[in-house]
């Protein structure tokens, strides 16, 4: 039997500090980039954009509390964390969809300073088939299945249209991918054992979109919100 990291949630720690802590992460990465040494709860908070009390709970289930009129040692802190995210060491990652999202997200450059691998580009097109993108040259779909043997895969990026994402997932959890990221406009049907998160732009902007509708009411009077309704 093969020993794998713990989950955090696994070690006690709730999901919402999880999806907190990469959060601290790249304020601390800021912070190490700019030569500072130690930050206070109340100056990370403030930069990650969260309660500073919220923060040193957080951190709390890290073990980590600060020095009491220093603060937290960055680098430290940055260790800490990336160990409980897993991030000490490589993540293989394959996307799947080669199409103006999926080239974008294999080129950008921040994914292999934090610790993820982009192993594989794959699409069904033979047009798109065999193009060069980010160094990778694009695999055929039907080779998903090798791809992720071969490449000890454990993230699946799914980037194709909706039609095509529970295949593709389907495919990617029978071949041993224990964790999605689904940028497809589509719920996904995994088993229990696999980790999913949907990441939807136009969900996204939607919600933005009310909240300038309501700045808009805000500025124009009642009166103009009511002849929206109309």
């Amino acid at each position: 039997m093969t020993s794998r990291t713990p989950r955090p949630r696994e070690r006690g720690i709730p999901e919402a500090t999880v999806a907190r802590l990469p959060l601290y992460l790249r304020a601390l990465h800021g912070l190490s980039e700019r030569g500072t040494p130690t930050v206070s709860s109340e100056e990370l908070a403030s930069v990650a954009g969260v309660n500073s009390a919220k923060l040193r709970k957080d951190l709390s289930h890290l073990g980590s509390y600060g020095t009491r009129g220093v603060g937290y040692d960055v680098e430290y802190l940055i260790y800490q964390i990336s160990r409980e995210l897993g991030l000490t060491q490589d993540w293989s990652v394959a996307i799947i969809g080669a199409g103006n999202l999926g080239r974008a997200l294999a080129d950008y450059g921040g994914f292999g300073t934090r610790g993820f691998r982009i192993a594989a580009l794959l699409d069904a097109d033979p047009k798109t088939v065999g193009r060069e993108v980010a160094g990778l040259s694009v695999r055929h779909i039907d080779e998903l299945e090798d791809v992720v043997s071969d490449e000890k895969v454990s993230i699946g990026v799914i980037a194709t249209p909706a039609a095509a994402a529970q295949g593709v997932c389907d495919r990617c959890v029978g071949a041993g991918v224990g964790s999605i990221l689904n940028f497809a406009p589509v719920v996904l049907n995994v088993p229990e054992h696999v980790d999913v998160r949907k990441v939807d732009l136009s969900i996204e902007l939607q919600i933005l979109a009310f909240h300038e509708q309501r700045k808009a009411v805000g500025r124009r009077g009642p009166g103009w919100a009511d002849a929206l309704e109309v």
